[in-house]
């Protein structure tokens, strides 16, 4: 990794007892008008109960069958097994779709629900394996939020285009507003899902293509798990940041205790009219990586604490989770 600090403003250190937890309920980030798993899936796509594949529950619990969303593939049969053929087939064209499913844990009192992208042809062309990108909503929302945002029609369209590396995007669900400390969402994550998904899925689990991102309280867990379990994650993206109170006393020595050759690539980005709290807590959080003298990459765009915000730059921050990632060859793809 080049020690090149990119940075699009100058800020300045500020007052730790200004840093907020999280984003509260209000301008967007609100419970009304938010669309839970129910009659349809994100982006108005229509859900079809199948046959439990991905958990199998007691008959009592929440939770019995895992559903599938059907997207641009009409025929994802995974018993499918086609030949790659020198041009890309047609499934690359239907592009990819979304699954649902949950597993469960001790550690939470229901279980971790989660959306999952796969990308194209991944029925078709048993043979590969995928980088992972996991992404977590933000406060009051849900795991349907990227995926209204249009993350997995911007990957379409952009694995279509070969501009990324075809790849599985896992959002997870956080029901609980609260300090790391008090919820085990995070470490559900890390020690449940994780290796749920890689058992599950044809991943690649080496921790250079695995990266974690999130928005508003999403990207306090994306910092919280990127840096303390940072031999999972090769890259962390941080949208609108609010350092949890909670993680202040030790991200410093996260960040020292992760080898030189081994840190991250992380990026930032905020809007300039970001509420006050969260603006104060991500300029201090890259405040320290200056002074630390931690590569990053730091943005500041024009608008609002709000979902119109991130969705203006999905396709920019897909660009740069997948940046070191290979495109390969979207016909006879190998893994290198």
């Amino acid at each position: 990794m080049g020690a090149v600090l990119i940075r699009r403003i100058p800020f300045i250190l500020t007052l730790l007892s200004l840093i907020a937890t999280a984003c509260s309920p209000g301008q967007s980030e609100k419970a009304d008008g938010v669309s839970f798993p129910g009659d349809t899936g994100g982006a108005g796509l229509p859900i079809k109960t199948v046959s439990p594949t991905v958990m199998q529950l007691p008959t009592d619990t929440p939770i019995a069958t895992a559903t599938e969303i059907v997207n641009r593939d009409p025929d994802p049969s995974p018993t499918e097994t086609a030949q790659a053929t020198p041009s890309p087939p047609a499934c690359w064209r239907q592009g990819g779709r979304i699954e649902r499913g949950a597993v469960r844990t001790d550690l939470l009192p229901l279980p971790l629900e989660y959306r999952l992208y796969l990308p194209p042809c991944y029925a078709r062309l048993p043979h590969l394996r995928y980088p992972v990108l996991y992404l977590i909503h933000g406060q009051s929302f849900n795991d349907d939020q990227w995926d209204r945002l249009g993350m997995g029609e911007t990957a379409d369209r952009l694995i279509a285009a070969g501009a990324i590396s075809p790849l599985i995007i896992v959002m997870p669900r956080d029901r609980v507003w609260t300090q790391p400390t008090e919820d085990p969402f995070g470490q559900a994550v890390a020690d449940v899902l994780l290796p749920w998904i890689d058992e599950h899925y044809r991943t690649r689990p080496e921790r250079e293509y695995r990266a974690i991102g999130g928005l508003s309280r999403g990207a306090g867990w994306a910092l919280h798990l990127g840096l303390s379990r940072w031999e999972s994650f090769g890259a962390v993206g941080l949208h609108s940041l609010p350092v949890f109170w909670a993680d202040l006393p030790h991200i410093r020595t996260w960040l020292d205790a992760i080898p030189a050759d081994s840190l991250p690539r992380i990026y930032m980005d905020s809007p300039d009219k970001d509420r006050p709290q969260i603006a104060r807590s991500t300029a201090w959080f890259e405040g320290l990586l200056t002074e630390l003298g931690i590569p990053h990459e730091w943005h500041l765009f024009p608008g609002y604490h709000e979902e119109a915000y991130w969705e203006a730059h999905v396709e920019e921050y897909l660009r740069w989770y997948t940046r070191e990632w290979p495109v390969g060859d979207r016909g006879s793809l190998e893994n290198p």
